[in-house]
C-alpha cells in the first residue's frame, strides 16, 4: 500500500498529537485527515510553518500539566467512603470496581475520572481503608483515599417480623377477600 507523510494538526489517538510528522496510508489522509483538518500534507513550504505548530503543542501539553497537578491535588485531599454489601458472616456479596469509584468520584465531588485510569488491579472484596493510584495525565498521578464499609442492611427482620408475616401469608385467600369486599360496602 501507498503511504504518505502528513503534519498533524490535532492529537490523534493512536496516530500522534499535532506538529508530528506520520506515515500514513494514501486513503487515510485522502479521505479523512486532510478533509477534516486534522492533517496537513507534507509538502515544504507546510514543513516549515512547522514551528507554530510546536509551539501550539508546548502551550496545550503546559496547560494540561497545570490541570492535572491541579487536579491531583485535588483528590489528594479526598477521603472516598464506599459501602460493600455483606452477609451475616462478613463475606462480601459483590465488588467495589474502578466504574464505582469514578462514579462515586463524579456524583460527591464533581470530579470526572476515565475509569481506566484508575489503577484498580482487581475489585476490592472486603472491607478496610484502601490507598487507590489514579493516573491523570502521564507525568501526574495521585493517591485516592478509598475506604470500604459493610453496608447497613435493612431487609434483616427480627424473629417476630417473620412470625407475623408467615401469619398472614397463611390465612386463606377466601377469607381475605371476603374481608376486602365488606370493607368496600
Amino acid at each position: 500500500m501507498a503511504t504518505v507523510e502528513v503534519i498533524l494538526a490535532d492529537k490523534i489517538k493512536g496516530l500522534g498529537v499535532e506538529a508530528d510528522v506520520v506515515k500514513v496510508k494514501r486513503g487515510f489522509a485522502a479521505n479523512y485527515l486532510l478533509p477534516s483538518g486534522k492533517a496537513y500534507p507534507a509538502t515544504k513550504g507546510n514543513l516549515r510553518h512547522l514551528e507554530k505548530l510546536q509551539a501550539k503543542r508546548a502551550e496545550r501539553e503546559g496547560r494540561e500539566l497545570t490541570d492535572a497537578q491541579t487536579l491531583a491535588s485535588k483528590i489528594r485531599k479526598i477521603r472516598l467512603t464506599l459501602a460493600l454489601a455483606t452477609g451475616k458472616t462478613g463475606k462480601a456479596f459483590g465488588s467495589v470496581t474502578t466504574m464505582d469509584i469514578a462514579k462515586s468520584l463524579a456524583e460527591e465531588h464533581q470530579i470526572e475520572i476515565d475509569r481506566h485510569n484508575i489503577d484498580l488491579p482487581k475489585a476490592i472484596k472486603n472491607t478496610g481503608d484502601f490507598d487507590i493510584p489514579i493516573k491523570i495525565h502521564p507525568e501526574v498521578q495521585a493517591s485516592l483515599t478509598l475506604k470500604v464499609h459493610a453496608k447497613e442492611s435493612a431487609e434483616e427482620e427480627t424473629p417476630e417480623e417473620e412470625s407475623s408475616d408467615r401469619e398472614n401469608a397463611s390465612a386463606p385467600r377466601g377469607k381475605a377477600k371476603a374481608e376486602e369486599e365488606a370493607g368496600e360496602a
